[in-house]
């Protein structure tokens, strides 16, 4: 069986530098597209690919392909974005000789993009399992479109794949989920993102593994945000979280997740002498934290909702928080675990700032803009001045005002995303404050029932 897939080479892409040696020793001046180079640096790699006996090119020849894709691109006047495409097609371990697997692999990439594109063909012996590598120009050498890098494309290459396998008479993955589930799910991992499945999923491992019940499981899943829509004698068992339009039938989570396996799962809890016992911990964080903040500053501040939103997300990501410190209750709460990097960027700007009001940063909004407009008709008329006497001087002028707005256009696109994302981040604030404040409900109900 192969496993394929490909993503894109950009200027500087890290993913394929840091495979290749060290560029600044590597890469000849003249290699002006040091990316492109680079991914074809790798792929053709000697150590890899037992002295370029494995390495083929489809419509160019290999030891010219850097300057055949780079003159198609200037051909068509398509030098920019995205500089071309790096896949890969990967065989179990002993299940292909490295002939096979190269002639698979041209005969993939054949199908894929030999009609109309340049594509470098490699197959890498360095692993225990042999594996093909593909670079492909970004650009038609027949129609000079780009490659659009759709989904659908990646489909396409991994049914091209298993037929070509199937062909040579090698195994394939049947019935198996493609980068996860469904497009929407694809790109938000694309994007940094999680999906609410994979939140689900790893909510239902941690209740597991504390749960010897079906019963336990379930209120342990509630105090953590999220509702029941079925009973467990249901056909099908489904999970809603605060704020999800839909809920998420537990046996589309994958063969583990059935009620079936749950159950066999509790089971195996019931027999493991180490299972720590049923504990309902009283989840005040957010509570918490808002009387300590309020004792500060005002609560409806801006900087006030970042920290909140940072100092949750740490309870969960915490190295040095203690097992039983209460954690986030609501699922929405512990998605915004994937963006704290970005999140505690924008608590920064706004405390550098000085910036505690939607009014204050609507203000420095309107302030950066009319910086970049004075700069941009400065630089303009530096333009329009040098337009016939082309002069040096003239072009530094130019490029010190560009220097000038570069970090104006950062900080005002910083700006615009923190003031988009205040109602958002006051929605997840608020379904945890929900949250906590249910199940301090429940438990006071529980102590008038007793």
């Amino acid at each position: 069986m192969a496993t394929t897939g490909f993503w894109t080479v950009k200027n500087r892409l890290k993913e394929v530098i840091d495979y290749a040696e060290n560029p600044d020793k590597t890469i000849d001046k003249k290699y002006v597209d040091s990316d492109l180079y680079a991914a074809l640096r790798y792929v053709s790699n000697g150590k890899k690919t037992d002295e370029r006996i494995y390495v083929s090119g489809i419509n160019c020849n290999t030891k010219r392909a850097y300057e055949r894709m780079t003159a198609t691109k200037k051909r068509f006047g398509k030098t920019g974005g995205n500089v071309a495409y790096h896949g890969y097609q990967s065989f179990q371990t002993g299940e292909a000789t490295p002939e096979e697997a190269h002639k698979i692999g041209m005969e993939t990439a054949r199908r894929m993009w030999g009609n109309g594109y340049e594509v470098v063909v490699t197959t890498h012996l360095n692993t225990d399992n042999v594996h093909n590598h593909f670079v492909v120009n970004s650009v038609s050498f027949k129609t000079g479109r780009k490659f659009e890098n759709h989904i659908s494309d990646h489909y396409r290459l991994r049914e091209i794949s298993d037929a070509v396998c199937l062909e040579h008479g090698k195994s394939i993955l049947k019935d198996t989920e493609f980068y996860g589930g469904s497009k929407k799910e694809y790109w938000l991992k694309q994007n940094g993102g999680l999906s609410h499945r994979e939140i689900l999923k790893a909510d239902i491992d941690t209740v597991l593994a504390q749960s010897t019940n079906f019963k336990a499981f379930e209120i342990r899943l509630k105090n953590m945000g999220y509702e029941i829509c079925r009973d467990e004698n249901f056909a099908h068992y489904s999970i809603k979280g605060a704020g999800w339009q839909r809920a998420v039938r537990l046996d589309r989570l994958g063969k583990e997740y059935t009620p079936e396996a749950i159950r066999a799962r509790l089971l195996d809890n019931q027999r493991y002498v180490g299972y720590v016992p049923f504990h309902k911990p009283k989840y005040t964080p957010l509570l918490t934290l808002e009387i300590e903040y309020h004792k500060i500053q005002r609560m409806d501040g801006i900087q006030i909702l970042f920290a909140l939103v940072t100092e949750l997300c740490k309870l969960v990501t915490g190295n040095n928080i203690a097992p039983e410190t209460p954690r986030p209750l609501s699922p929405a709460m512990r998605q915004e675990i994937v963006k704290l990097d970005k999140t505690l960027k924008e608590y920064k700007f706004l405390c550098e700032n000085n910036i505690d009001s939607p009014q204050e940063l609507v203000s420095f909004i309107e302030e950066k803009r009319e910086q970049i407009n004075v700069l941009e008709k400065e630089r303009q008329s530096v333009y329009n001045r040098n337009r016939h006497k082309k002069s040096e001087k003239l072009n530094v002028q130019a490029r010190e005002i560009s220097a000038k707005i570069k970090p104006l256009r950062e900080e005002l696109s910083l700006a615009k995303a923190v003031l988009e994302k205040i109602p958002k981040l006051k929605e997840v604030i608020e379904a945890e404050r929900q949250a906590e404040t249910a199940v301090i409900t429940k438990n006071r109900e529980r102590r008038y029932a007793r």
